[in-house]
């Protein structure tokens, strides 16, 4: 009856079904491909090996250093003892200084008002209003309104007295004159 019911189910199964020698075949070439995939890892297992016992190696001088690391650790702690009562007493003397500086910026601010105050009445005597500095170059021009005809008045006569000069000085060598008692007319003579 077992046999029947397995006889039907196979003979349905023609399409899909290869013979027993051909699946044994494709089997073998399977396997002979994983064979061949897993020679590389015998050579690849040495190499990971010998860098595994290098890494051995060098954790084994890893392991010395830190042992003498360990001892030089416990001196830094103690150097670090010290340095922590150093840096309490730099704190300290921050403190000083920071207080000095708190006075130091009063005392600035004090300066800073003070010019301040003087940069102010600086201005306030520049001002033309207050009659302070910016009204001299404007009284200058007005001087020097009034001075121009002046000084166009005496360059005429500077050459006016320069001709009279020159008059007399002809007069006081002319011949004439020379009968006169000595030094009356002397035109070296202030």
């Amino acid at each position: 009856n077992g046999l029947f019911t397995a006889s039907s189910s196979v003979t349905g199964a023609t399409g899909n079904v290869q013979p027993l020698p051909n699946y044994i075949q494709t089997i073998n070439a399977a396997l002979t491909d994983i064979d061949t995939s897993l020679k590389p890892i015998r050579s690849q297992v040495a190499d990971a090996t010998s860098s595994l016992i290098s890494i051995r190696g060098s954790a084994q001088n890893i392991d010395a250093s830190l042992k003498d690391t360990s001892a030089s650790l416990v001196n830094t702690s103690g150097s670090l003892v010290n340095t922590s009562g150093t840096l309490i007493g730099a704190s300290q003397s921050a403190a000083t200084i920071s207080t000095s500086l708190v006075d130091t910026s009063n005392v600035l601010l004090n300066i800073l008002g003070l010019a301040q105050s003087i940069d102010g009445t600086l201005e306030a005597a520049e001002q033309i209003p207050s009659r302070g500095t910016a009204l001299i170059p404007v009284l200058v021009q007005q001087a020097n309104n009034i001075l121009q005809p002046v000084q166009n008045d005496t360059s005429t006569i500077n050459l006016q007295l320069a001709e009279v000069n020159r008059h007399l000085t002809n007069i006081c060598t002319s011949p004439t004159l020379s009968l006169l008692p000595p030094l009356r007319c002397d035109p070296a003579r202030p």
